[in-house]
């Protein structure tokens, strides 16, 4: 099982509107497929999305990383040295969606080579994920009509709504019309992106306390330390951090600090080997997690429900697993489906036999030939 090639093929797919959030927007899936190879003939296959405001990577910054650093460095190596091929990520600062891509498609080969599934090997908890939907910034009565359309197509029921915007009020009124019109037949939870002061996070908590949310995420900056941890004190709901805790030391000094007391796991950014430990972390500290969404395709996404119904705490609540229906079109030759409300773990070895490119399409949106 040793790697002989890997590839980094950067495509391009349009989302069917803006996507707008405190941090960004994105117009078009400017992602990367990564495919490892090895002598015996088996192909890993996981995606790679660059989010340069959050991240700092780039398109090109991945594909780069990956075949002048990463690539050269890797092969030679079988995919059961993960220890090694770890220790040799760990050398180069940052690209944590390279890295974490990376480490997924090398989990698939193995998967493949033992002829078990990759959730299996991770955990084996479930073969599926109650499904949570991201609503981007828009009017109230926009994401209201959104989230029927997805309530009533896919059996939906939990939205993670995108807030930050100034003044405060103009979320507040979304997640009103939100909760007025579903009652309480929806579980909402929000997102700030870091867009909101924590005055203005706790502004907003005080303006949305009978609303019934049950995650508040990131609503201000971390490097507000003082503001943060006194807004995280008095937060009613568990204070989730996702961009700030990106790696096992940061998840360490946000929760020890006080900075946060849930934890959004992204194996976009993490990987299968990392965010094991980092789960590892949180149950021993006693901390909820969720599994979150880097605006993933549906190659990302199969990664993202392989772990989460792996354990037992990552399955607990709704995944964020379903915002690669806001793409026109993927890459998957059979499509991902949600059924009332629900992802499936795709079935096989690896990441699953359902873990088919279609070669047409992507040879239609690769942005390198």
């Amino acid at each position: 099982m040793k790697i002989t090639r890997i590839e980094a093929i950067p495509f391009a797919i349009p989302y069917a509107k803006t996507l707008k959030f405190a941090s960004g927007e994105v117009h078009t899936a400017d992602h990367v497929l990564i495919r490892v190879h090895t002598e015996d003939g088996l192909v890993g296959t996981a995606e790679a999305p660059p989010r340069p405001y959050t991240y700092g990577e780039t398109q090109q910054s991945i594909v780069t990383v990956i075949d002048t650093v990463f690539a050269p460095q890797v092969i030679g190596h079988t995919v059961l040295e993960r220890e090694q091929i770890q220790a040799i990520l760990r050398r180069t600062i940052g690209n944590p969606t390279a890295k974490a891509a990376l480490d997924m498609a090398i989990w698939d080969v193995i998967g493949q080579a033992l002829d078990v599934s990759v959730s299996q090997l991770l955990g084996g908890w479930t073969d599926r994920m109650r499904v949570s939907h991201m609503l981007g910034f828009d009017t109230p009565a926009q994401m209201v009509t959104e989230a029927q359309a997805i309530h009533e197509r896919y059996g939906i029921a939990t939205f993670k709504v995108k807030v930050g915007r100034r003044p405060v009020t103009l979320d507040v009124d979304v997640v009103a019309a939100l909760r007025e019109h579903f009652g309480e037949t929806v579980e909402l939870y929000i997102d700030g992106n870091r867009g909101w002061t924590p005055s203005e996070s706790a502004d907003a908590l005080r303006r949305m306390a009978d609303l019934g949310l049950t995650l508040a995420e990131e609503l201000c900056p971390a490097d507000d330390i003082l503001g943060r941890r006194w807004l995280v004190r008095q937060c009613p709901v568990p204070f989730v951090a996702d961009e700030s805790a990106t790696n096992p030391g940061e998840v360490t000094r946000e929760l020890l600090d006080g900075n946060a007391n849930a934890l959004s796991i992204k194996t976009a950014r993490t990987g299968f080997t990392v965010s094991q430990r980092i789960l590892g972390q949180a149950e021993g500290l006693g901390v909820e997690v969720v599994m979150g969404n880097q605006i993933d395709g549906q190659v990302g996404t199969l990664c993202s429900v392989a772990f989460g119904a792996a354990h037992q705490s990552t399955s607990r609540r709704a995944g964020e697993l379903s915002n690669f229906l806001d793409m026109t079109d993927d890459l998957l030759a059979e499509p991902l489906q949600i059924t009332d409300g629900t992802l499936s773990v795709r079935p096989g070895p690896g990441l699953g036999l359902g873990l088919q490119i279609d070669e047409d399409k992507l040879t239609h949106y690769r942005q390198d030939t």
